[in-house]
């Protein structure tokens, strides 16, 4: 479990990287790999305005959600 967590901290490192990235504005969480897989290419061919629609109706603001998931930056 170790390693494997090791290996998504680094995907996400090399993926944020990559395309700049410096917030979390949205996530969707799964209990299937299949259902999260099957969501991403449903998402990946909508327009850009249902992706920023679809946003804004979870996260109006556009804050950063990333830092209530990392145990590191979360307290309790």
């Amino acid at each position: 479990m170790i390693e494997w967590k090791g290996m998504l901290r680094l995907k996400e490192v090399l993926f944020s990287s990559k395309y700049k990235l410096k917030m979390l504005v949205y996530y969707e969480e799964f209990q299937f790999i299949d259902d999260a897989i099957k969501r991403e290419k449903q998402l990946k061919n909508w327009h850009r305005q249902w992706k920023i629609n679809l946003i804004e109706s979870i996260n109006p603001n556009w804050d950063n959600l990333w830092i209530p998931l990392d145990p590191e930056t979360s307290s309790g």
